[in-house]
C-alpha cells in the first residue's frame, strides 16, 4: 500500500487548518503558500472534504475554510479514506463483502486480513491533534 500525494497534502490541508485556524476562516491561498501545494490541488482537496462534512466555509473579504469540527474528533484514517478510499492491502478487502473466488481457499486471506486490521487500528489511533502536538516539536512551518 502506498499513500498517494493527494492523500500526503490531504493530512497537511487538515493540519494546517488545525494547527491555524480555530474558529477563524483561512484562506486556501494561505495555507496554498504555507505548504507549498498549488492552489489547484486545494481546491479538489477541499471538495472532498466539504462533500464529507469536514469543513465549514464562507465567501468574501474573511472567507477561507476552518474544520466543522475540534481536531481531536478526526483520525488519520478518516482523512486517508476520503482521499484514497479503503486501505485494503489486497483487492478482495476492499469491500464489505469479500466477492473473490478463491477466498474459502486462500492460504493468505488470514495473513491479509490481519495486516487490514493493524493499518486500520493504527491509523484510526491517531487524532488531527496528535499529529498537530508532533508537528509543533518541529516549528510552525516545517511540512511533511
Amino acid at each position: 500500500m502506498k499513500i498517494s500525494t493527494r492523500g500526503r497534502y490531504a493530512l497537511r490541508f487538515m493540519m494546517d487548518l488545525a494547527l491555524h485556524g480555530g474558529e477563524r476562516y483561512i484562506p486556501l491561498r494561505e495555507i496554498s503558500a504555507r505548504q507549498d501545494i498549488s492552489l489547484k490541488y486545494l481546491e479538489q482537496i477541499v471538495s472532498l472534504f466539504q462533500k464529507n462534512g469536514f469543513l465549514k466555509s464562507t465567501r468574501g473579504a474573511s472567507g477561507g475554510y476552518r474544520l466543522a469540527r475540534p481536531a481531536r474528533d478526526y483520525t488519520a484514517g478518516d482523512i486517508l479514506r476520503i482521499t484514497e478510499g479503503p486501505l485494503a492491502p489486497v483487492a478482495c478487502l476492499e469491500t464489505e463483502a469479500n466477492d473473490c473466488p478463491r477466498k474459502d481457499a486462500c492460504g493468505t486471506l488470514s495473513f491479509w486480513t490481519g495486516l487490514y486490521q493493524v493499518i486500520n487500528d493504527y491509523v484510526d489511533s491517531v487524532t488531527l491533534a496528535d499529529l498537530c502536538e508532533r508537528q509543533k516539536e518541529f516549528g510552525p512551518d516545517f511540512c511533511i
